[in-house]
C-alpha cells in the first residue's frame, strides 16, 4: 500500500488552499491502492493558512526538539506540525504503508529539500517533519516526480 500527500490526490488543503494534483496518485487512492493523509490538517491547521518553514534545522531537528515549525507571521506551530506526523504514521501502519510518495519542499512533507526557514523561497537538502518521522519507522519516501 502506498501513501500519498492528499495535495497530491486532489485535495485542495495545501496552505494556499489548493491541490497538487498527481492524476496517477489520484487514480490510485481511487482505486484504493494509496491511502492519501495532510498532515497539516490532521495536526489541526485549517485551509488556507500561514506558509510555514522549519527554522533552525530539518525535520529530524523538529522531532527531536532542537528546530521549530514557524509560520511567516511567526507562530510557532511546531506541535501541530507533529501531531500531524504521528497521525501519518499511525494511518500508514494501519494501512500496511511500506512506501510514501509525498510533495517535497514542504515543512510536512518534503522528503529530498525542504525551505531553509527564512521565508526567501530558498530550498536546502533535508526531510520535513513527517517524511523524516515515516522514515524513521522504515518507511520508504519520495517525491511525485520521482514516482513510476
Amino acid at each position: 500500500m502506498l501513501l500519498v500527500s492528499a495535495c497530491l490526490a486532489g485535495v485542495p488543503c495545501r496552505y494556499d488552499g489548493r491541490a497538487k494534483t498527481v492524476e496517477e496518485l489520484r487514480d490510485a487512492v481511487g482505486r484504493g491502492e494509496a491511502v492519501a493523509v495532510c498532515p497539516e490538517m490532521a495536526g489541526g491547521l485549517r485551509t488556507p493558512r500561514r506558509p510555514a518553514e522549519i527554522v533552525g534545522g530539518t525535520g529530524d531537528d523538529v522531532l527531536a526538539g532542537r528546530a521549530r515549525v514557524l509560520d511567516d507571521a511567526g507562530e510557532d506551530l511546531t506541535e501541530e506540525f507533529v501531531a500531524g506526523a504521528h497521525h501519518a504514521l499511525e494511518v500508514a501502519r494501519r494501512h500496511g504503508v511500506d512506501r510514501a510518495v509525498l510533495h517535497d519542499r514542504s515543512p510536512s512533507c518534503g522528503s529530498q529539500a525542504i525551505y531553509d526557514g527564512a521565508f526567501h523561497g530558498r530550498t536546502v537538502p533535508g526531510a520535513g517533519v513527517t517524511a523524516a518521522l515515516l522514515l524513521a519507522h522504515g518507511i520508504e519516501v519520495q517525491p511525485p516526480e520521482t514516482t513510476g
